[in-house]
């Protein structure tokens, strides 16, 4: 839809409808992938891996994923708008799959490091979608279509571990089993973007050489200040999540054990903490419409750090689900307020672009925050990632609060 009119474009498909079908793709997604961070550790016990040998696996390859697939989300986004954003969305459902069966099959270590990596070549598909239901949504609507779509990813994330709680502890499947479940939902999320879903073209499709478009996409996203204070935030918060949320498991191993009823304790802490992500987030949008957006942002990221050095300090199963609840509702709330200044600040002529990039801050610290909880693992166990992460955005926060000045939203 054109920028300034709410007239229906009969070349567009039902919005509602591309929006259902993309909600659907972003959770199958977002609980598979959610099911490899949740039980990659006891992966890695099946397989052999063991004591601080498990620990590095666990923070190098999460980084690796991004190392792998970062470089090639601007030109994602490129192929998408220049040839069909269908295709480019289908794609990532596929190579989904094949993750997904590579870790159900893997029988040593190293094979399973392959697979993971893998995960990086399915990387830029959520910014298409965005675009794509951002142009086919009318006006009026376009909050309400972006929110929903934005549930799907906690909703898949609390999902998927819970389903693979019940069907482990519940039903007695195998680990391998789950993934290879995970593996055919992706393929039928494939098969819904391709067969199901109409193409939605943007309204200027770009012309030139693929390099030159993607560097021009990322120099425009990059060079407009506001866009860059706004992604410096985003990534503050995703450098929180990503040095802690590959060991939650880990914690909770530590505090129930590793025999019958560890996939439901994860299902519990991760699964209900993402529920509650979901549940808060348009909460989180109504008060940063009353208050401002950078002010809650702000606050709703402090209270994260603290959060997170409350983890490994949790007694109990149950403490440690309720300060994972408390953290995920604060990253969901950051989120929501990422989102709407995005929408209302960015120039309509780099919409599109924006949008395709909205997760270059998580790729960023998907590569830092895991490289820094390494380290922070190899020094202080298990609890060092959590303090890591947690310093790592309290000073974020801070410097961003006292150098960045105000974004023009709140102005």
């Amino acid at each position: 839809m054109r920028e300034g009119t709410e007239e229906p474009d009969a070349r567009r498909p039902a919005w509602r409808s591309l929006l259902a079908a993309y909600f659907v793709v972003s959770l199958i997604e977002a609980a598979g992938v959610s099911q490899i961070f949740a039980l990659l550790p006891a992966r890695l016990l099946e397989l052999g891996l063991t004591g601080e040998g498990r620990l590095t696996f666990i923070g190098i390859f999460s980084a690796g994923i991004f190392v792998v697939g970062a470089p090639l989300v601007p030109l994602w986004g490129v192929w998408a708008d220049k040839h069909s954003r269908t295709m480019v969305i289908a794609r990532s459902a596929v190579v989904e799959a094949i993750v997904f069966a590579g870790v159900a099959l893997a029988a040593a270590p190293w094979q399973l490091a392959l697979a993971v990596l893998l995960v990086g070549f399915q990387l830029g598909n959520t910014g298409v979608m965005l675009a794509a239901i951002r142009d086919v949504a009318p006006r009026p609507r376009i909050g309400l279509a972006v929110a929903v779509f934005g549930a799907s990813g906690p909703i898949g994330f609390a999902l998927g571990p819970a389903a693979a709680g019940l069907l482990i502890d519940g039903i007695g499947w195998s680990l391998p089993a789950v993934f290879w479940l995970s593996s055919g939902l992706s393929v039928a999320a494939a098969l819904l973007v391709w067969l199901g879903t109409t193409e939605v073209r943007p309204a200027v499709v770009p012309t030139g050489p693929t390099l030159h478009l993607a560097y021009a996409a990322l120099r425009g996203v990059l060079t407009d200040a506001t866009v860059r204070r706004i992604f410096a935030i985003y990534t503050v918060a995703f450098l929180a999540t990503q040095a802690s949320r590959p060991y939650i498991p880990v914690l909770v191993e530590g505090l129930v054990g590793t025999g019958p009823g560890l996939a439901s304790a994860v299902a519990l802490v991760v699964g209900a903490a993402a529920l509650a992500g979901a549940a808060v987030s348009p909460l989180g949008g109504a008060l940063g419409d009353r208050v401002g957006f950078q002010p809650v942002l702000l606050g709703a990221l402090t209270l994260a750090g603290v959060t997170l050095l409350a983890m490994p300090l949790a007694p109990a199963l149950a403490a440690l689900a309720a300060a994972q609840l408390a953290f995920a509702a604060c990253i969901a709330v950051a989120g929501a307020m990422v989102f709407g200044l995005l929408a209302t600040e960015t120039p309509p002529e780099r919409r599109s672009a924006t949008l395709n990039l909205v997760y270059l801050p998580l790729y960023a610290a998907g590569i830092v925050g895991p490289a820094l909880a390494v380290g922070a693992a190899a020094a202080a166990g298990p609890a060092g990632p959590f303090v890591a992460g947690a310093l790592a955005v309290l000073i974020g926060t801070a410097v961003i609060a006292w150098r960045g000045g105000r974004i023009r939203a709140d102005a």
